[in-house]
Parts: C-alpha cells; structure tokens; sequence
C-alpha cells in the first residue's frame, strides 16, 4: 500500500511539475500551440489521483478492508484518467457535449477544465456518458460492460 501511494503522490506531483513548467513557458511548442489540450489532459490525470488517493484511505483506514488484488487498478487509473481528460476535450471541441448556450472564453476554458476533472475523477460515468453519445449520434451499441450494470469501482 506504501507503493501506492508513493506512486499516486509522485504521479500527482509530476502533473503539477508539468503544469509549473508550461506557466513558466520553458515547454516545448508544440504544448503551448495546444495549450487547452494539454491543460484538460492534466486536469483529468489530477482528478484521478484525487480518485484514487481517496480509494486508499477510504479502504484501508475507514472501510478497513484494502484488498491487493486491486494493486493493478491504483496503477493504471490516473493513465486511464489523463486520456479521460483529453478525451473530454475532443467531445466539447467536436460540439458533442456542450457546456453553455453563449460563447464566453473564459468561462468556456474553465468549463472545459472542470469537466476534464470530472471525468478523471468519474471515468465509469464519463465513459458511460460517451457511450450514449455515441449510440445516439451513430448507433453504435454500448459495450457489454455498459449494458449491463454499473461499474463497481472502489
């Protein structure tokens, strides 16, 4: 369990290096030419973190029941997270979820931040939610997994 969190601080400490090195401007140019893409990416990867850091304290001190078996989830969760956030971004660009009725930039930018977060602290319903989108948009059926039941994360 030391392992874990050792990792899910160092992997939350390495997104806000990454985001104290882009405010600082010393990022390569490609980042800063997709500056909103970026920022989501990170802001989904913290979501998980916070996700993931409140599994470890909630099963092994309150709930009093951590169980091993779930080690491989607390690794790959904030990656799973990080492409949540970015994948957030890409539906509010392509128009497929839409946050406000009028076009302010700012509460726009922070608007696609917040649900970046969102959906690095929730992927089971941001995956669901992307899921309907596109069953609507294009038909495509849900996966067995959405079909069925609701994800039972810790």
């Amino acid at each position: 369990m030391k392992t874990i969190i050792a990792f899910l601080l160092g992997f939350l400490f390495s997104l806000v290096l990454l985001l104290g090195m882009y405010l600082a401007g010393i990022m390569p140019s490609w980042v800063a030419g997709s500056r909103l893409w970026f920022l989501c990416t990170l802001a989904g990867g913290v979501g998980g973190c916070v996700y993931c850091l409140r599994a470890v304290y909630l099963n092994a001190c309150v709930q009093k029941q951590w169980d091993p078996d779930w080690q491989p989830w607390y690794y790959i969760r904030p990656f799973v997270s990080l492409i949540c956030g970015a994948v957030s971004c890409l539906f509010l660009k392509a128009g497929l979820l839409v946050l406000e009725s009028s076009q302010k930039q700012d509460a726009s930018e922070l608007g696609f931040l917040a649900l970046a977060f969102v959906s690095g602290l929730n992927v089971d319903k941001f995956i669901a939610k992307v899921e309907d989108i596109a069953q609507a948009s294009w038909g495509i059926e849900k996966t067995r997994v959405g079909k069925g039941r609701d994800s039972k994360e810790e």
